[in-house]
């Protein structure tokens, strides 16, 4: 059991790695640091609730790596697969706005996080069955 809670923390982890690796490299995509001098994040103006959405969805993988190692286990296995529902959705809209935009190195990073979103969601729905 020990061993799928620490699987999913690392896991979540891995997520909230790789989210600050595309905000990092997208900052180095034409034009970015300029937005952001102008004060606005791919035509949406920085404001106070932007930063505030930005920084919850940064905590969300780190709150659930550490979810994954503490909560009882029929709730750890639910979080984990709803929270792994959403990232995994997450994942998909952000490989098909990168690809879009013809960013590749985003939207392989986008395609693991999205990978490893599902990879949260198998685990979490193959949870070992307690013995009683």
């Amino acid at each position: 059991m020990e061993d799928v809670k620490m699987k999913l923390a690392v896991l979540w982890i891995f997520e909230a790695v790789g989210f600050s690796a595309i905000v990092l490299l997208s900052l180095m995509t034409e034009g970015a640091i300029e937005q952001v001098i102008a004060g606005e994040i791919e035509g949406m103006p920085i404001t106070d609730g932007l930063l505030l959405f930005l920084s919850i969805f940064w905590l969300v993988p780190l709150t659930m790596a550490f979810l994954s190692l503490i909560l009882k286990d029929s709730a750890n296995r639910w979080a984990n697969i709803i929270a792994g529902i959403a990232w995994a959705a997450f994942g998909i809209l952000d490989v098909g706005d990168t690809l879009m935009k013809g960013l590749l190195a985003l939207s392989v990073l986008s395609a693991v996080k999205m990978v490893v979103g599902v990879l949260i969601i198998w685990l979490a729905w193959k949870w070992p069955k307690q013995k009683q």
